[in-house]
């Protein structure tokens, strides 16, 4: 298969080459992962603007590229194609002939559409691995429906649980949680692909469902449902398998989390609030006693809290070993302890604007661990020398490729 001509010989994607071909956040962030565990990507655009991702969210100042894209387009070489066309959808088999994964999240169909499905691509490349990311799958009664994370999160029950319990469906944070956890289930079922690949020879294809991603995180809600028949709510600032298991608020206005999910943590904590008769047998001793009644215990530890600044709540329960975290804006996270010395943001220099801050790779392995190296390239930067060295195309070809807008 591919191998890459770089000094990326102790990464442990070394020598896998993948093709690009997503938009917005599933595919790409997959690709970028990969990308940071020395696996050469190409990023592969429609020559007329590129990927959306290009112009979503904030734009960074440098040459019209989001801050989205620059961030998910790390470790990335770009090239355009015209995939709708005929040549360039010949020029794409040639390219998936060399690779080793190629990546997709169009609406079904639509690659088979232009002759780039994966047992044409399969035909030429046996150990080739395909991802196909969409909203519902591959198939089923939704299949031809268009899918964003939003949608994935109202779909997957998980939007359906977010919120106050008498108010409406809130979003979950961040609107794109969906894509995220999608590009990384892609990006294990690409490893394990490769882990086949190795014994058998052979590639396959991947089936990622964004609202699929989604669910599986939703713990038992399945089962439980099934076994009792109970419809689980909206949970507000609280949760429903553990009790205290919230948010409380502070006096300085700022709030905190704590999270006894065991009784041994409930008496350890009734410690810290100087209040051991609530762990009697008698009072709230078990899980099942404070479920029962957690309007009253989340109410008395709401008092405490509200008597205590939220630097003296964390320092109480970190004394008596109650887990327990500040709720961090990005102002505290940019200015967090553990963040600097774990280095969970890197600084990268983006040109015409200066140093800034991003999310650094993971997972963090101790002898190959990932790099953060480039960020989103510009938009067809790698044209000549990708073409060139892949498909043998001279400058001659290029340039009338390209007037023929093919790339």
């Amino acid at each position: 298969m591919a191998r890459v001509l770089s000094d990326k010989a102790k990464s442990p994607l070394a020598g896998i080459r993948v093709l690009d071909a997503s938009t917005f956040i599933a595919g790409p962030s997959c690709a970028a992962l990969l990308g940071e565990f020395g696996a050469e990507v190409i990023k592969v655009e429609h020559p007329v603007g590129g990927d959306p991702l290009r112009r979503l969210g904030t734009d960074s100042g440098s040459d019209g590229r989001s801050l989205l894209w620059l961030n998910e387009g790390r470790n990335k070489r770009s090239v355009t194609l015209n995939l709708k066309s005929e040549r360039g959808a010949a020029m794409f088999r040639d390219l998936a002939a060399k690779s080793d994964v190629v990546i997709e999240n169009f609406r079904p169909g639509t690659f088979d559409k232009w002759g780039l499905s994966f047992e044409t691509l399969r035909a030429a490349n046996k150990g080739l691995i395909m991802l196909k990311v969409s909203g519902y799958g591959q198939d089923g009664p939704y299949r031809d429906l268009p899918g964003f994370a939003r949608i994935a999160h109202a779909m997957s029950g998980l939007s359906h649980l977010t919120g106050e319990v008498d108010g409406p469906p809130l979003t979950p944070g961040s609107t794109s949680l969906a894509d995220y956890m999608s590009g990384l289930y892609g990006v294990i079922g690409i490893l394990m692909a490769l882990r086949a690949r190795d014994e058998s020879g052979q590639g396959q294809m991947i089936d990622v469902a964004l609202y699929e991603s989604v669910f599986r995180a939703l713990d038992e809600i399945a089962p439980a449902h099934a076994l009792t028949g109970k419809v689980r709510g909206r949970q507000g600032i609280h949760t429903v398998n553990a009790c205290p298991h919230g948010h409380f608020q502070c006096s300085d206005g700022k709030w905190v989390a704590i999270a006894c999910t065991n009784d041994k943590m409930f008496v350890r904590f009734c410690a810290v609030m100087a209040r051991p008769d609530l762990a009697t047998p008698d009072k709230y001793a078990t899980v099942q006693a404070r479920i029962d009644d957690e309007v009253t215990v989340n109410r008395i530890v709401q008092d405490w809290t509200n008597a205590h600044t939220q630097a003296e709540v964390q320092q109480a329960c970190n004394a008596g070993e109650v887990p327990c975290g500040a709720v961090l804006s990005i102002e505290d996270i940019a200015n967090d302890p553990q963040y600097a010395a774990r280095k969970t943001l890197t600084d990268m220099m983006v040109e015409g604007v200066g140093t800034l801050p991003f999310p650094s790779p993971l997972p963090r392995l101790s002898e190959t661990p990932g790099k953060l190296e480039t960020l989103g390239p510009k938009m067809g930067e790698g044209n000549a020398e990708i073409y060139g060295n892949l498909l043998g195309l001279s400058k001659d070809d290029l340039e009338m490729l390209q007037n023929k807008g093919v790339i």
